[in-house]
């Protein structure tokens, strides 16, 4: 099994900064991209950023310029640096990785999701 550790999540008035932490594990063969998703009660889940195995990214307009999503191939993990937090940015960030294993040519697989609460 392919498994995802989420970390980073908690509390933050607006204006602040969290980072939030995503490894993966597991047999893969390869890792197609990594990207962050996001969903509020109530609401659908959105795609936040994403980077491929080359390095390029891409953001929703919501998040552009404030936050960064980046990886350390290494280790398999991805990160989210997320600045000048505003109160809606609240919401459950899941990890979403797209990989290669032995028995997948592709699957898509999500971590647990990590709560942030920005206050105003």
């Amino acid at each position: 099994q392919v498994q995802l550790a989420e970390s980073g999540g908690g509390l933050v008035q607006a204006g602040g900064s969290l980072r939030l932490s995503c490894a993966a594990s597991g047999l893969m063969f390869s890792i197609n991209y990594m990207a962050w998703g996001r969903q509020a009660p109530g609401k659908e889940r959105e795609l936040v950023a994403t980077i491929t195995s080359g390095g390029s990214t891409n953001y929703s307009d919501s998040v552009k310029g404030r936050f960064t999503i980046s990886r350390e191939t290494s280790s398999k993990t991805v990160y989210l640096q997320m600045n000048s937090l505003k109160p809606e940015d609240t919401a459950v960030y899941y990890c979403n990785i797209g990989v290669t294993t032995p028995k997948f040519r592709f699957l898509a697989v999500w971590g647990q999701g990590a709560l942030v609460t920005v206050s105003s």
